[in-house]
């Protein structure tokens, strides 16, 4: 299998390289658009702020790539609010995969969340063997709303969207490869989609 993890400048890339590692597959880091046109299975990480982040897709051409992927994408934390229409950071402008947007939490709240927290009404073959209201490692100051995408919902002042899918493309707002036996479990779930 031919997994790549998109190298643009904005990710904790060796975490994730070494969960799928310790599932036996190597993840290649590349920001080349053939390369990622051919891949069995796409990565979409993310760590930082939506703006520059969305910045540095753009100069490599990388926003226009991504949302015509065929094969089955997963975004990670930032890589999935990117994915959006629209993100309050930064007022940033997404790749309109998901037809959601990105607020911002509160002030009444710790911000960010940072830690775990549970996940529950798992919708998708992403979640296969996974009980409701597993818990998963989260950091993060924006969230996903609920909407028609949404796959998987959590709880922090208000109910968002923490995984969402539309076709081909998901996206999990927490960090499956920080997140233990779950969190490997959804990432080995992708590898057999």
């Amino acid at each position: 299998m031919k997994l790549i993890i998109i190298d643009y400048g904005a990710g904790n890339i060796k975490s994730i390289q070494f969960a799928f590692k310790r599932l036996g597959v190597d993840a290649v880091l590349t920001n080349n658009v053939d390369e990622i046109k051919a891949a069995d299975k796409v990565i979409f990480p993310g760590v930082g702020e939506a703006s520059s982040a969305m910045k540095m897709l753009q100069e490599s051409g990388l926003d226009k790539v991504i949302p015509t992927l065929k094969q089955p994408v997963l975004g990670i934390c930032l890589g999935m609010q990117l994915m959006c229409n629209h993100s309050e950071e930064g007022n940033t402008k997404g790749l309109g995969i998901f037809d959601v947007n990105v607020k911002r939490f509160s002030n009444s709240v710790k911000v960010p969340q940072m830690g775990w927290n549970v996940i529950s009404d798992l919708k998708s073959d992403l979640f296969t063997g996974i009980k409701d209201k597993e818990f998963m490692y989260l950091v993060h100051s924006f969230y996903a709303e609920q909407c028609d995408e949404m796959i998987a919902k959590t709880d922090y002042e208000i109910e968002y969207a923490s995984a969402l899918q539309k076709d081909n493309f998901y996206g999990v707002q927490f960090h499956p490869e920080k997140s233990g036996i779950i969190g490997s479990k959804i990432l080995e779930n992708f590898l057999n989609l």
